[in-house]
């Protein structure tokens, strides 16, 4: 008679998620509270570690580089998978290549924002600024390549405007120069942005997205607001380094499934403006496919490159 060895239970160790941007952004915030969420059902430490620069690329190309045993795992917003192959004229890694899908974690709305100094109460009024002000308007980012970099190319585009992009090493930098009045305007996240609006400290003219977004109702889209076919929008996906086993994917979507269907994890979400994702796996894949030949389309008809 043949006994039966019994699987080891994974994680059996700690498991470390890189996040590619500074702490304090969005993509910082949503980690954290997954993380939060995974250490409670697993009893092992999901340990969020920020390794920034280059647009997200450093951190990325670190774990495009680790042991696919699922101990290094990547939770990043679009610009690492879907952006910067086509934005940046040198790359370290492929994203198509050298990445395994396992989740979208969540979405969360664009917001356009302008400083307490800028004289515009609204997105018409602000591109009537900027064309009586060519290149004297400075728009900020989270860094370059992000969605909130190629935001305000798109605006920049369909508006027909010069507006000078000014890219920041996360978006807490670039939230405290728009404070200051250092920039004019600023593309970022509803989670990282919501209590400086909520504050009174810059105004939201616009959500990027296609429709209002439910933390800001009074505040219209891009669309309503004067820009018909305007949509952007920001996401956080999970991935790991291609050469991860099946069965480890498998558990690890299921995991990440499960945590996500936590009440806990979805009001704190639903607090930042984040609504969970449920893409897993081969959908998953397909999804970052399809944003990789919109964002391709945007690069290359806003003329927008990276150094």
């Amino acid at each position: 008679m043949r006994t039966a060895l019994a699987q080891p239970v994974w994680p059996d160790r700690p498991v470390r998620v890189v996040v590619p941007f500074p702490p304090g952004g969005s993509n910082d915030i949503v980690a954290r509270l997954l993380c939060e969420t995974l250490r409670e059902r697993t009893g092992q430490p999901w340990l969020v570690e920020n390794r920034s620069g280059a647009g997200g690329n450093i951190g990325s190309d670190a774990v495009a580089k680790s042991a696919p045993d699922g101990t290094t795992l990547l939770l990043t917003a679009p610009g690492p998978l879907t952006i910067n192959n086509a934005l940046f004229p040198s790359m370290p890694y492929l994203a198509a290549r050298d990445f395994v899908p396992l989740a979208l974690i969540a979405s969360v709305p664009i917001v356009l924002m302008t400083g307490p100094d800028l004289a515009a109460g609204d997105v018409k009024a602000l591109i009537a600024l900027a064309k009586a002000r060519p290149g004297q308007i400075a728009f900020g980012s989270s860094g370059n390549g992000t969605t909130n970099h190629l935001a305000g190319e798109l605006f920049r585009s369909m508006a027909g405007i010069d507006i000078v992009h000014v890219p920041y090493r996360g978006a807490a930098p670039a939230m405290t120069d728009l404070v200051g009045g250092q920039i004019g305007m600023l593309f970022d996240n509803l989670p990282a942005v919501l209590p400086q609006v909520r504050d009174g400290r810059v105004r939201a003219l616009a959500v990027a997205g296609a429709k209002r977004a439910e933390a800001l109702p009074s505040v219209p889209t891009m669309a309503e607001a004067g820009l018909p076919g305007f949509q952007a929008e920001a996401w956080f996906g999970i991935v790991g380094p291609t050469g991860m086993a099946p069965a480890l994917c498998g558990r690890l979507t299921a995991l990440v499934s499960e945590a996500l269907s936590d009440p806990g994890l979805r009001t704190k979400l639903a607090s930042t403006g984040a609504e969970p994702g449920s893409l897993v796996g081969d959908a998953f894949g397909a999804f970052l496919a399809r944003e990789r030949e919109t964002w391709s389309q945007v690069i290359e008809s806003s003329g927008a490159r990276a150094g």
